[in-house]
């Protein structure tokens, strides 16, 4: 073929972009623009002929050279030379030229080829990968089409393919809706709207991503603007699609939240991946024949009418999730959309929050991460919007209560819930009730009899009977006892009688509520050696969704190998589940058990306290570690409690940045069930939370560990220990100045330096003081930000700490810079760089590279502080700092619209609020909504900058910020108007 010479590197070419020709990655020398002009006009011809006037017409027009033909013909003779060996890939016929390019040697055949994939993928329903596809398409263009060609063709070729472009990206946006990027769509369509002013399908699409992201003012503000300014430059009206979604908008129409305006519902087909998340059911399921009809009668009524709801009901151990696994998948023909499952935990100290089982749902139908809403409604909401119009069953198991389980509803026509439960929910409206009681002697026979053997059963069928009857006939306890006798071959079914009747005096308690269970789980505790029953107690001691190996080892006080060793051996036993390697958990009431045994069977309270000790020390030598591990020079180590553990040692950051993250669930919950300590205890958990500040930083755990701060001053305020309190309110100091709370962050504060200075203790001194210059600044109260500021740095060069002494020179920076000094905030910024590199803080710099950015632009430096705030960014990003990655996006666009780049100004100021949606607080939120309205007022969308001005209002309103008089006067010209 042409074009694949002997070198077995076909050539390729790009129009969607500069006009290039390739040979493997070597770039050809395709000539002048005139030259390349020719070369563009062959290749758009899709390997057809173009005749000699056709080509002279599209490289000259109406007025070509007099010698046209003769530069034609050595347009090609230099083409075939550039083309080397595939000189032939150019063939000239009848008198005109054409090129024949191998399949995928033509960038604008790859992008047309994923295009019609997408197309495809969309109408057969699947939209995800269809947004994929387009994706990919979008991915093969690079820049201007047919850049810099000359010629009447080139210009017509580079509009409509510029058009071409546009239309994608409004395709792929469009899907960007369809599977719940609204929030993120934001950003993009307000900088293609300004880009393109009078192109109504993008302003239809940024008018829902807004309405769909709760900013139902801005999304009819946009509509507003829109008609003005149709009317002012083409007097007319906006099209009858833009007005009929005004009009839904208006009407709050429900569907707008799930379909385009317009659109129709089922064209797409499903908008999600189908889950199938049922546990596997067991091979030896037995009887509840009754059952499993009437729940499988009730899952198929679904189809067709409003979603049915059963819920089991019964004590621990007696069946209920393997009777509702086993009837699920049998009923799994009703619901071909797919099958979700949670264990909900509800017997436990950590019931799953329903907020976090819907992120989880959300994420398994295919809704992707940046697309999930924070709290519980708006998922809801989201959950119920992602099944409309699919079958999809929920199993809920393990419920606490109708309220946990209300908002995992589907509520939607065709879908089912089966919850189990060990209440009965008689306040779970319209719910089919199934009360599930213990096994008939005749079907707990048949399944002890399944897992045993029939041949060791039938020849002792009276000692079976025993063995069943003294497992009360709970299905849990008949399994147990069934599959230790199955595994000792050595072992008669009499053996296993006698040994229940021995050593189990309290069989008769498995007829009786909650501890039937309990006595289960006595048949598998009786049976462990004594250093497994040693770690089966005192691991269940132990808060936490989970529990590490290296964690359980500090518990056990043995080493990580021995401690798994004795760990694998209690998972063999059934008594603990791996949840993946290196991580371990107990069932619910597995836990409760292993805790009772703990307080009946160690023989003195002080074990037990010391095994929770233990674990304290690990986390806080752990988290000590990391700490110092990003902060070089950094000296809280030294003034952390010691501890008897040496915890875990780190040599990558990024390493012991995971950990801390990963096992931020654990290590919270080890600070609560300190909460009520005193003396050296409480002082570890203040201190463990002070290791751990940058949980506090990130978000995801902020809430948590807020809460944690807040249990351990009350208990510290409560023993009269005023270092720890100083520490607490330290602490909760650093929590309430990241969320935006100024006011509890400044009271905080002032109490922890002054316990600072009574117990002359550095941590308060040092790093309340700075943040009390940090919230003065922000509260305008500049003179009191230099004198706290001028506190705190005096404290870290006391106390020999560089990076913290950096910190502080960064934010005396800032409030030179708020009082006008540019050159001096400048100079601090600059001496804050040089430490944090002096001492190789791993990411901390970023911080001052924000601070200097922002004295360079007070400067007029803006190319400059753009440099910077570029250069932080990432570092922000890939050390999970949330709120400075939105604040750094915030910062440039307050750059763009100082440089009157209006559009990148409105996208960057949208990022930010998408970051900083639940992270930051009210006054950051509202600073960016200020910042926002003034892009969008520069680009003429007046209503819509009225509509973030008038939330940032709001807010400042409710904060007593002084920034609402500034607000107001932006508001003013257009009330008055």
């Amino acid at each position: 073929m042409a074009g694949d010479s002997g070198h077995g590197q076909a050539l390729r070419f790009t129009v969607l972009g500069p006009v290039r020709a390739w040979r493997g990655e070597e770039l050809l020398n395709t000539g002048s623009p005139q030259q390349r002009a020719l070369l563009a006009a062959l290749l758009l011809r899709g390997g057809r002929t173009a005749t000699a006037p056709e080509l002279v017409d599209a490289l000259w027009g109406e007025e070509p050279p007099h010698a046209a033909l003769a530069a034609l013909r050595t347009y090609a003779s230099r083409l075939r030379k550039a083309f080397g060996p595939d000189a032939d890939t150019l063939v000239s016929e009848s008198g005109g030229y054409a090129i024949q390019v191998t399949p995928g040697g033509l960038d604008i055949d790859t992008a047309e080829r994923l295009a019609g994939e997408a197309d495809k993928a969309r109408a057969a329903g699947n939209r995800l990968r269809a947004r994929e596809l387009i994706a990919d398409s979008l991915a093969v263009w690079d820049g201007e089409p047919l850049a810099g060609l000359p010629g009447p063709y080139a210009e017509t070729q580079r509009t409509r393919l510029a058009e071409w472009r546009l239309s994608l990206l409004e395709t792929r946006l469009d899907l960007d809706l369809e599977v719940g990027c609204h929030a993120e769509a934001v950003s993009e369509l307000t900088a293609l709207t300004a880009a393109h002013p009078l192109r109504e399908r993008l302003r239809e699409l940024l008018m829902l991503a807004l309405y769909r992201s709760g900013r139902q003012a801005e999304a009819l503000a946009v509509y507003a603007d829109t008609r003005r300014l149709l009317a002012d430059e083409l007097g007319v009206d906006p099209c009858p699609e833009l007005s009929e979604l005004q009009q839904r908008i208006l009407q709050a129409d429900a569907d707008l939240n799930l379909h385009m305006a317009g659109g129709d519902r089922n064209s797409a087909g499903p908008a999600f991946v189908r889950p199938a998340q049922l546990p596997a059911t067991v091979p030896d399921f037995t009887g509840r024949a009754d059952m499993v009809h009437e729940l499988s009668d009730q899952l198929a009524t679904a189809e067709g009418r409003v979603m049915a709801v059963s819920a089991v009901a019964g004590i621990g151990g007696v069946g209920k999730t393997t009777l509702a696994v086993h009837v699920a998948h049998a009923a799994r023909h009703h619901f071909p959309d797919g099958q979700l499952y949670v264990d909900l935990q509800g017997t436990g100290p950590a019931v799953a929050e329903p907020e976090a089982v819907l992120g989880s749902f959300l994420r398994a139908l295919g809704v992707p991460d940046p697309a999930i809403p924070d709290g519980v409604e708006e998922r809801a909401a989201l959950f119920r919007s992602t099944l409309d119009g699919r079958r999809v069953l929920a199993l809920l198991d393990n419920a606490r209560d109708a309220a946990q389980i209300r908002p995992l509803l589907p509520g939607n026509e065709g879908c089912a819930a089966l919850v189990t439960s060990r209440i009965r929910m008689v306040d779970l409206a319209g719910a089919h009730l199934v009360d599930l009681d213990v096994m008939s002697p005749e079907e707990a026979l048949v399944l002890f009899t399944r897992i045993v053997g029939e041949e060791r059963v039938g020849a002792e069928r009276d000692a079976a009977m025993d063995v069943v009857a003294a497992c009360g006939f709970l299905p849990l306890a008949i399994r147990i006892a069934a599959s230790r006798l199955a595994s000792r071959r050595t072992w008669t079914v009499s053996v296993l009688a006698r040994k229940l009747a021995d050593e189990r005096r309290r069989l008769d308690e498995l007829r009786a509520g909650d501890l039937a269970v309990t006595a289960t789980f006595e048949l598998g505790y009786g049976q462990l050696t004594a250093e497994q029953a040693r770690a089966f107690r005192l691991l269940g001691l132990a808060d936490g969704p989970d529990i590490s190996l290296a964690a359980a080892a500090a518990v056990l006080d043995m080493d990580a190998d021995h401690a798994e060793d004795v760990l694998e051996s209690l998972v063999d036993t059934s008594l603990l589940e791996s949840a993946a390697p290196g991580r371990y958990r107990y069932h619910d009431l597995v836990r409760l058990y292993a805790r009772s045994c703990a307080e009946r069977d160690e023989h003195s309270p002080d074990e037990r306290e010391t095994a929770l000790s233990r674990l304290l020390d690990f986390y806080l030598a752990t988290a000590a570690g990391v700490y110092v591990l990003e902060r070089p020079g950094d000296p809280l180590r030294a003034h952390l409690a010691p501890t008897a553990h040496p915890g875990l040692a780190f040599t990558d950051p990024a390493a012991a940045g995971n950990w801390l993250f990963s096992e931020a669930g654990c290590l919270l919950a080890c600070v609560r069930q300190h909460a009520d300590s005193t003396g050296d205890t409480l002082r570890r958990a203040v201190d463990l939370l002070l290791a751990a500040k940058d949980l506090a930083e990130s978000g995801a755990d902020s809430r948590q560990y807020e809460q944690a701060a807040i249990t351990l001053l009350a208990s510290s305020q409560a023993s009269g220990d005023t270092r720890a309190e100083g520490r607490a309110r330290t602490v909760l100091t650093h929590v309430y100045h990241f969320a935006g709370r100024f006011e509890l962050a400044e009271d905080h504060a002032s109490a922890a330096v002054d316990l600072g200075r009574l117990t002359q203790d550095a941590i308060p001194l040092c790093y309340a003081s700075n943040n009390r210059g940090i919230i003065a600044n922000y509260q305008h109260r500049y003179e009191d930000g230099e004198i706290y500021g001028e506190q705190a740095l005096a404290a870290f060069r006391a106390d020999g700490n560089r990076p913290g002494e950096a910190s502080a020179l960064c934010n005396l920076s800032r409030v030179h810079l708020s009082t006008g000094r540019v050159e001096s905030a400048l100079a601090l910024a600059e001496q804050a760089i040089h430490l944090y590199r002096e001492v190789n803080v791993s990411w901390r710099h970023a911080n001052a590279l924000y601070a200097y950015a922002l004295a360079l632009t007070a400067a007029g430096r803006h190319e400059e502080a753009m440099t910077s705030l570029l250069e932080a960014m990432p570092v922000f990003r890939e050390n999970r700092q949330r709120m400075w990655e939105g604040m750094t996006l915030f910062r440039m666009a307050e750059l763009h619209l100082a440089t009157g780049q209006l559009a990148q100004a409105a996208a960057h100021a949208e990022q930010a609020l998408a970051v900083l949606r639940t992270l930051g607080g009210d006054w950051r939120r509202a600073n960016v909504l200020t910042v926002l309205g003034r892009s969008l007022d520069a680009l003429g969308q007046t209503g819509r900058a009225h509509a973030c001005w008038t939330e940032a209002l709001s807010l400042f309103d409710q904060l007593g910020s002084s920034e609402a008089a500034e607000v107001r006067g932006l508001l003013a010209p257009v009330q008055a108007a």
